[in-house]
């Protein structure tokens, strides 16, 4: 192929390093400056990788439990009309189901132990058409709970955590209390455990706890459903069908979209995100400009190649052409080297983290701390491309100044003493 012989020295002096003793250091700076390149960008990519992973993960098993959009009144009270307002969301081209449920803190206590929890009243029928969970039980679990039959259904931790199993008591301890002539007492109700529920989300879990609609009702005193819960053809719409939803609907209610209703959690992972790619675009960055004193050093060691260059012709611009292709070829085959090392890991972390589980006799991810047992990721190609022109723009950077250096020098000083 006729290439520029720009091309072919700078390509020449990339891969030299054989000739000497200074030429093989300077190769070895110039290999290690392409490692640091490839590590940088490989941990970028499995770093952002596994927690895009992480967020879906959480995300999914979220909305397997909670529904995409919650309308209920503003003050707590139970709706006026739900089926007025159900048919009045389900209007909205996004919307196909619509479930109604009262939503209240208690306390469920088993023996001596008690533990916080939200209770969902719920209808299994509607609510089935509106939680994958619902969907899933609905002819098992969900089909054991019968109006007036004060049956619940609790996550598998608050179930363990209780040490109860199905056909066993808890007790119930609702809000407020009930005024005697001995003073105010709080309201209990024994329900039987008629089943238990895996979410796969620790926070579900362990502090969430189904009962039927009409239980529901009768046990927090209120005259019916709360809210009512809507599911979207598009989750990821949520946010702005919810704003849509929040000015077609009569005042005095109010709407929550699954992103609102876990809104801290979902940005402190967006901070994280954002800081770990600065953080690591540094160390990227720092190896790219490793750069500069490869370069410079190539330099050093070119002069007298460079004055001769420059007797047979070749212009300032020609030169330092050369040194920018050097810098340029190193940086692209680190970057590359990196994506492919970064790809290959998160691609396959699902297997490799376990075995270093094995190996090591941990668990990096315990679902008591982290919500999910184990290690997600989902490389995303709006991340990978940054993170690539980045890369490159640094190592582009990076060889400027050394080049410039390059086209600088003189013929004559330059062989005065060869």
């Amino acid at each position: 192929m006729n290439l520029p012989y720009e091309l072919q020295v700078g390509w020449r002096y990339t891969r030299a390093g054989r000739a000497g003793r200074r030429n093989r250091f300077i190769s070895f700076i110039s290999g290690v400056s392409m490692l640091g390149i490839g590590l940088g960008v490989a941990a970028l990519i499995i770093v952002l990788s596994v927690m895009n992973g992480f967020q879906k993960e959480v995300a999914d098993r979220m909305l397997s439990v909670i529904a995409h959009i919650e309308v209920f009144d503003a003050q707590g009270n139970a709706l006026a009309d739900w089926k007025a307002t159900a048919a009045e969301a389900r209007k909205h081209p996004q919307v196909i189901g619509v479930a109604p449920f009262i939503a209240a803190q208690a306390l469920v206590a088993r023996g001596d132990d008690m533990r916080g929890v939200v209770i969902r009243g719920i209808s299994p029928p509607e609510e089935a058409t509106v939680t994958d969970l619902a969907a899933k039980l609905r002819d098992t679990t969900l089909a054991q709970l019968r109006p007036g039959d004060f049956g619940i259904v609790l996550g598998v931790e608050l179930a363990r955590a209780l040490g109860v199993h199905e056909g066993d008591k808890v007790t119930i301890v609702a809000p407020g209390g009930q005024v005697t002539p001995a003073g105010v007492v709080p309201r209990l109700k024994q329900f039987t455990v008629v089943g238990r529920f895996d979410a796969g989300h620790y926070e579900y879990d362990s502090g969430l706890a189904l009962i039927h609609l009409d239980d529901a009702a009768r046990l927090f005193r209120v005259e019916g459903p709360t809210g009512v819960q809507l599911r979207l053809k598009d989750v990821q719409r949520a946010r702005a069908v919810g704003d849509e939803l929040a000015r077609t609907l009569p005042s005095g209610l109010a709407v929550r979209d699954w992103t609102r209703t876990n809104r801290n959690w979902f940005d402190a992972v967006q901070i994280e995100k954002r800081l770990m790619f600065i953080i690591l675009t540094l160390i990227v960055a720092v190896a790219a400009f490793n750069l500069v004193s490869t370069l410079v050093m190539t330099v050093t060691d070119k002069q007298a190649d460079i004055a001769i260059l420059r007797t047979l012709g070749a212009s300032p611009r020609s030169i330092m052409g050369i040194f920018i292709v050097q810098g340029a070829a190193a940086g692209i085959i680190g970057t590359l080297a990196g994506v492919g090392l970064g790809l290959l890991v998160a691609f396959n972390i699902d297997v490799i983290v376990p075995a270093i589980e094995r190996v090591l006799g941990v668990s990096f991810l315990p679902g008591s701390v982290y919500l999910i047992s184990r290690m997600p990721s989902e490389p995303r190609s709006s991340d990978i491309v940054p993170i690539v022109v980045i890369s490159l723009v640094l190592a582009f950077v990076a060889t400027i100044y050394p080049s410039w250096r390059a086209s600088r020098v003189q013929p004559a000083e330059a062989l005065r003493y060869e």
